[in-house]
């Protein structure tokens, strides 16, 4: 299990802007499929024209016409272990004058586990993975702007199932949904936007409720610069911005009694619980995400009293007065940039430059791609550049596109 758990945390660093102190599950799905949208710094939210737009923005379905199956895989964290694959197929099919519809299945295998014992004796081995399948709709509210929705579930498996008690230990089945808008000539005639929060849900528990953990919402922001569109030739400037929408509150003294906690949700002083005297919620927590959706703008800069940063449950005397380290410029600090720059010849060969800027996470990866499209069919390429030791650095991906 200890190859499960340095997997995990390979993937955890790969979530958009997530801080040291947020917790959300199903983080696979922040994962960016396509090897187009690798190319350009993983920026795709106002650039989706293909069937990848079921995961990047299901709004721009729309105006996509036609039918066309995807298909992506590619060898995940090359530079943590060699035998996790991600998978990605989509699809899309336009019906003219009602809108188009759009679904994908994500499998990601995680590879083998030993399964052991608490005395590390060994079971035997097991498969783990994660999965999610969505279906979703684009329609146009007029000729310039649509908007779009997917339902989705989701499948994990990361132990193996047990017995007794222990039974459904590591599995865990949940649901989610999306939303999205897009708009053409959003400035200027030649400025196009695109906006989806993504992976809006419950949390996610493995066992017990009380142990759940927030959906990884997020809220994706895109523009696509139209700089060059000629005949033969158009380059186009990408620019998207993430920030996951989860809520994740460390302890925090709100009473000045120098203790995280000890009363029940009633003020009643029981020495084990959440809250203060006053019925508050002192205790490290996350919230539910239809209050994510405002309250993870909040959650490094509206700290009220002291922290309590070691998670002791004790305000100690270093960490009297540290609120005043958590500011709003910390939410701003955890957006995730992502640049790219396309260019076309005709309809048949690309090449493409990005970008990927996560301070938080401290993933800065330089990117570039190609691709190659003909009548029906499409190949494309890209490539992920960074620092060894990056989880991301050196990921190639290849994708095929098939219109009918």
């Amino acid at each position: 299990m200890r190859r499960l758990t340095r997997i995990l945390a390979g993937l955890t660093l790969l979530a958009s802007g997530l801080h040291a102190q947020n917790q959300a599950s199903a983080i696979f799905l922040l994962i960016a499929p396509g090897a187009s949208a690798s190319g350009t710094g993983e920026a795709g939210v106002a650039a989706a024209d293909d069937a990848y737009a079921s995961y990047w923005n299901p709004a721009a379905l729309a105006y996509i016409p036609g039918r066309e199956v995807v298909y992506q895989r590619a060898r995940w964290l090359p530079g943590l272990v060699n035998d996790i694959n991600y998978n990605f197929l989509g699809l899309r099919y336009q019906i003219p004058g009602v809108g188009t519809f759009g679904a994908h299945l994500i499998y990601l295998d995680l590879g083998e586990q030993i399964q052991t014992t608490e005395e590390a004796i060994e079971l035997g081995t097991f498969r783990s993975y994660m999965a999610a399948g969505a279906i979703g709709f684009g329609t146009q509210l007029s000729p310039l702007s649509s908007v779009g929705f997917n339902a989705k579930i989701i499948q994990q498996k990361l132990a193996d199932v047990g017995t007794g008690a222990e039974k459904g230990k590591g599995v865990s089945t949940d649901f989610a949904f999306d939303v999205a808008y897009y708009q053409k000539q959003f400035l200027f005639n030649s400025v196009d936007l695109g906006l989806v929060i993504a992976n809006i849900g419950p949390k996610i528990a493995f066992i017990d409720e009380r142990q759940a953990d927030p959906a990884p919402t997020n809220m994706k922001i895109g523009f696509k610069w139209h700089i060059i569109e000629s005949e033969h030739n158009r380059l186009s400037l990408l620019y998207d911005i993430n920030k996951l929408l989860v809520a994740s509150w460390l302890g925090v003294d709100l009473d000045s009694d120098g203790i995280i906690g000890g009363y029940d949700d009633a003020g009643i002083q029981d020495g084990a619980g959440d809250f203060n005297s006053n019925g508050d919620i002192e205790a490290p927590h996350t919230d539910p995400w239809y209050l994510a959706l405002i309250t993870s703008w909040l959650d490094d800069s509206r700290y009220l009293g002291d922290v309590d940063v070691s998670g002791n449950g004790f305000i100690e005397a270093d960490e009297e007065g540290n609120s005043k380290n958590y500011t709003f410029a910390n939410e701003i600090r955890s957006l995730v940039h992502n640049i790219g720059l396309e260019y076309w010849y005709s309809e048949y060969f690309a090449i493409r430059f990005g970008y990927i800027d996560d301070k938080v996470g401290k993933l800065f990866h330089t990117t570039f791609g190609a691709g190659i499209h003909y009548g029906d069919y499409g190949f494309d390429f890209g490539y992920i550049y960074g620092e060894q030791g990056q989880p991301l650095t050196n990921t190639m991906r290849f994708s095929l596109n098939i219109a009918f």
